[in-house]
């Protein structure tokens, strides 16, 4: 029964691990990881290889945080939601393939997590993202206040305590991974979205 679990948990970890902007950027001969921003996500994709391939960066990213979520909650309940979901993030923070250094910032994957575990939530944060994102156009800050409503309306929904801690360890992990966006944000030289190059969100 270990030795199941276990595996369970290692495929989890290992989704989150799939580079799919690097990969992405492989196809079209760029390297993401030394143009932009030099992060492996979707909004350095965007910039670096369009607008598709920035939606389909997004979408593996996202369907990975979701899948590794929904294997742990299958076949261990809501703490292995927890769990898978938590794994597959950290996979994709902080990279294996990459030496562990931080590379994407999380927001994708997580928003798959939240939409297996809590979709009630989800929509919220998701809410929040598009509006902030299309009156100020940084998407930077857009998944800074979209990890805070999650965060909050884990305890307006009152989500079982498996979400809550989710809730409250990802959306700390996005927003002290955007720190260096909320002081360009204040400096004016944070890139604005639309723009080819500058800083991923």
């Amino acid at each position: 029964m270990f030795t199941y679990k276990l595996l369970i948990f290692i495929v989890a970890y290992l989704l989150g691990t799939l580079p799919s902007a690097y990969l992405a950027g492989k196809i079209k001969k760029i390297d993401v990881r030394k143009l932009g921003s030099g992060n492996i996500g979707a909004t350095n994709a965007y910039r670096l290889l369009g607008k598709k391939w920035g939606i389909a960066v997004l979408a593996a990213d996202a369907i990975k945080g979701g899948l590794a979520a929904y294997l742990g909650l299958v076949f261990f309940g809501p703490w292995g939601g927890f769990a898978g979901g938590m794994l597959a993030l950290l996979g994709h923070t902080f990279n294996p393939w990459f030496g562990f250094k931080p590379s994407g910032k999380g927001v994708a994957s997580a928003l798959g997590v939240v939409c297996v575990l809590m979709p009630k939530v989800m929509v919220v944060g998701v809410c929040v993202f598009v509006v902030v994102v299309a009156v100020s156009r940084f998407v930077s800050l857009g998944s800074i206040l979209g990890a805070v409503a999650v965060i909050i309306m884990v305890f307006v929904f009152r989500e079982e305590l498996p979400n809550i801690i989710f809730a409250l360890i990802a959306g700390s992990l996005i927003v002290f991974r955007h720190i260096g966006n909320m002081k360009r944000i204040i400096n004016g030289t944070e890139p604005k979205f639309g723009q080819k190059h500058g800083q991923d969100k």
